[in-house]
């Protein structure tokens, strides 16, 4: 498990530096920048479960505020809730299956997106809605061309658990 945090955590901090250096920053296709720190969290939750991925976002996210200067916090709360809640989506019913990284991104895409400018509102900080949401199509589908690559890395690093091993975690009642 400690193996598996640092692999992440080193994982997460190279995504972080390649999405705030220039050269990855400046791609601006369709007016949308690529956000390989999102879909490698979806990737790393999905693979290791709901409480790992959840401490995953908040490194994932301070490191982003921290690299960007924005309020610290937000990007952490935001990939925090992320990384939990796909963790739990790869627990229960979506962890072996194809469709889940791609289904994952897409939503974690537009509620980390939605959920940005809830708190930028919130915070009485600038929130340009139209110009964020015109943007978001075209961010999907870079992010949805980004997961398949980011996703066969994510299971070189964290190989599937056992099945047995995961039942044990989950119990689902009913």
């Amino acid at each position: 498990m400690a193996a598996d945090a640092l692999k992440a955590a080193a994982a997460l901090f190279v995504c972080v530096i390649l999405q705030t250096a220039p050269i990855l920053s400046l791609l601006d296709p369709f007016g949308a920048s690529p956000d390989l720190v999102l879909v490698a969290l979806v990737a790393i939750a999905l693979l290791r479960g709901s409480i790992f991925g959840a401490f995953a976002g908040f490194w994932a996210g301070f490191l982003l505020d921290s690299a960007t200067l924005d309020t610290l916090g937000v990007t952490s709360l935001l990939l925090t809730i992320a990384g939990f809640w796909i963790g739990r989506y790869g627990e229960t019913t979506g962890g072996d299956r194809t469709h889940a990284p791609f289904v994952s991104v897409v939503v974690v895409t537009v509620l980390a997106t939605l959920g940005g400018l809830v708190l930028a509102y919130v915070l009485g900080e600038s929130a340009p809605a139209a110009e964020v949401l015109r943007s978001l199509p075209p961010t999907i589908a870079i992010n949805l061309i980004l997961t398949l690559p980011v996703y066969v890395v994510a299971r070189r690093l964290f190989p599937p658990r056992d099945l047995i091993e995961r039942r044990r975690q989950v119990r689902v009642l009913g």
